[in-house]
């Protein structure tokens, strides 16, 4: 079993648009904008992760913070896709975040994400409880996300400390001092979220050699692997056995909707993984995934056929040792 842990879940509706109006905002009476289409689905990244998963057949159950009728929602939706749950339940209500898609401009979507609810220490002990018996069921973790109002930054850490002692790989899929604070507990993989700012701490990321030298910054401070994205269809992959670079192919016109690319991508590894192949094999499919989900509509590609066809079309370069 994969256990993923998304700490701020949410309701992700997706818009997609035609062009946005050349006077919005200049007017006094605002702007009118319709959408020609919307799609709404469970979210957070550790969740988006679990659905992949259970498409490909793999048990997997997403733990996290639910609450008031929004996170109803989020839980029949994971129950209908063949997730396992085993939430905490809040007072205060789940997030909701909007992504606003022009066509012909799917590498570029707006996002409009709330901060999410405020977790009480109440729910956190009771959370730190059930994570520490459902270790005993899982052979991967993946702690995924943003943390919410409420949850301390060295969270990851904690889980990823309490993972370790049972001998369970850990999988970190954040960003910030969060996923920072997660290196001294050795994590597996660690795959950093830079949506926001192209930096690992205090480190850019704008080139090559940028990227390697802080792929190879984590393993020194104790992460086994570290996947950093390179550009929209690359990642650049270090561990102590070397370094690879991965690409996918894809135009930028063929690009439809990037917002779950990222968590095909870890969701990819860890099927790859499961059926016993190696990191870099795995990381090859999981581009190949990454890849598919970026030209459909639909958050994740789950056709398992479409991310074949692209995983004859990734390429793996060997950079050398580590």
């Amino acid at each position: 079993m994969i256990l993923t842990v998304t700490p701020n879940p949410a309701l992700d509706k997706f818009y997609w648009l035609e062009s946005l109006p050349e006077n919005l905002g200049l007017t006094e009476e605002g702007s009118a904008i319709r959408a020609e289409k919307s799609m709404t689905s469970a979210g957070g990244k550790g969740i988006n992760v679990s659905v992949f998963l259970a498409a490909h057949g793999i048990d997997t159950v997403a733990m996290g913070f639910l609450g008031g009728h929004t996170g109803q929602i989020i839980l029949r939706d994971l129950l209908a896709r063949g997730v396992g749950t085993n939430f905490v339940w809040i007072e205060e209500e789940n997030r909701i975040n909007v992504v606003l898609i022009v066509r012909g401009q799917g590498y570029h979507p707006i996002h409009i994400h709330e901060a999410g609810p405020n977790i009480p220490k109440e729910a956190l002990d009771i959370f730190l409880r059930m994570y520490e018996r459902m270790l005993l069921r899982a052979h991967y973790v993946v702690l995924a996300g943003a943390l919410p109002p409420g949850v301390p930054l060295d969270f990851y850490a904690e889980l990823s400390r309490k993972a370790r002692a049972r001998g369970v790989p850990v999988v970190v899929h954040a960003g910030g001092e969060p996923m920072l604070r997660t290196l001294r507990e050795r994590p597996f993989l660690v795959k950093p979220d830079v949506r926001e700012t192209l930096r690992f701490g205090d480190l850019p990321l704008r080139e090559r050699d940028e990227v390697i030298s802080a792929g190879r910054h984590a393993i020194a401070q104790g992460a086994s692997s570290c996947l950093i994205s390179y550009h929209l269809t690359g990642d650049i992959l270090v561990s102590e056995d070397g370094v690879w670079e991965f690409e996918g192919k894809l135009s930028p016109s063929a690009f439809r909707n990037i917002v779950g690319a990222d968590d095909a991508l870890v969701g990819g590894i860890l099927v790859g993984l499961t059926q016993g192949k190696d990191l870099v094999e795995s990381v090859k499919y999981g581009m190949a995934a990454a890849v598919a989900s970026a030209k459909v509509d639909e958050k994740l590609c789950l056709a398992k056929e479409k991310i074949a066809a692209e995983l004859a079309q990734v390429e793996v370069k060997f950079w050398g040792k580590g």
